[in-house]
């Protein structure tokens, strides 16, 4: 099991002046960080890969589609644009080193039609990921697409319907992941959201229901990590926060208030918690 902390803490783009807290969560404890990847050029990329290599520190990365990069928009300009860029973090991720790209890059983050998906859409997003996942063959990247809630998007927000894209794409290099905050407002059994994508599972955020600190809500962890276990999965596990420090993040995720006394407090006290479940010892985060 690899243990990892998602930077969207702390930032939407990580440069040198991050390289501090990487040394940090190195010293807690983590086998790696998991690095946003929402824009600028692959070269710029390589310093980060060589502090990475320096501190001994393993990524993964998350992006996301948007408008103007829609996987589903009926305009053929649009979902080519969408290729392209998933084309590009591909490439960045083999710059980066990682072994994994998540995220819901289905379709655009928090855009609506009014109505649910549609075949066409569904049809469309095959598509693109498919030709994406050819690409990341290349790179022998795994691209593990991300369900969400039915507040930030509305074509994949259950474990089924994930598992359903992964079968329609039907490419190797194209799996999903399970993220226990998203599963906790949408699944009725979270065990059973996870044995149903356990055949396809290549990732898995560490969540909780009000995105603050793991072990200090009401996710029911004992059986989150319970059926991990049994369903033997042994990838990542990436701790995933978010509080106010990126006002355009903080107002996608809808966190209007500090969700825990510091971000210090996240990492922390994250990976303990996580690190008690998987040797059966744990106890609820103060």
């Amino acid at each position: 099991m690899k243990l990892g902390m998602n930077l969207l803490l702390w930032t939407g783009g990580v440069t040198s002046e991050h390289f501090p807290l990487l040394a940090r969560l190195k010293a807690t404890g983590f086998d790696g960080v998991e690095l946003p990847v929402f824009g600028r050029a692959p070269a710029e990329y390589k310093p980060i890969r060589a502090e990475l290599d320096r501190l001994g520190l393993k990524c993964t990365t998350v992006t996301v589609l948007t408008k103007e990069t829609n996987a589903i928009s009926p305009d053929a300009a649009t979902w080519q644009k969408a290729v392209e860029w998933l084309k590009t973090v591909v490439e960045i991720n083999h710059i980066l080193g990682a072994e994994t790209v998540c995220g819901p890059f289905h379709s655009a983050l928090g855009e609506f039609s009014g109505a649910g998906p549609t075949a066409d859409e569904k049809k469309r997003s095959a598509d693109v990921l498919r030709a994406a996942a050819e690409f990341a063959k290349q790179a022998n990247l795994t691209m593990a697409v991300e369900y969400l809630n039915r507040f930030e998007c509305y074509l994949v927000t259950t474990a089924a319907q994930a598992v359903e894209l992964v079968k329609a794409v039907d490419h190797p290099n194209l799996r999903t992941m399970y993220d226990s905050f998203h599963a906790h407002i949408e699944e009725k059994d979270p065990a059973a959201a996870i044995r149903t994508v356990a055949p396809v599972l290549a990732h898995v955020h560490i969540s909780e229901n009000d995105r603050g600190t793991p072990g200090s809500g009401q996710v029911n962890w004992d059986d989150t990590f319970t059926t991990l276990s049994e369903v033997g999965y042994d990838g990542w596990m990436t701790i995933e926060a978010f509080g106010r420090a990126l006002p355009d993040l903080a107002a996608a995720t809808k966190v209007w208030r500090d969700l825990f006394p510091a971000p210090e407090d996240v990492y922390t006290k994250g990976i303990k918690f996580v690190r008690e479940q998987l040797g059966g010892t744990s106890t609820r985060v103060g």
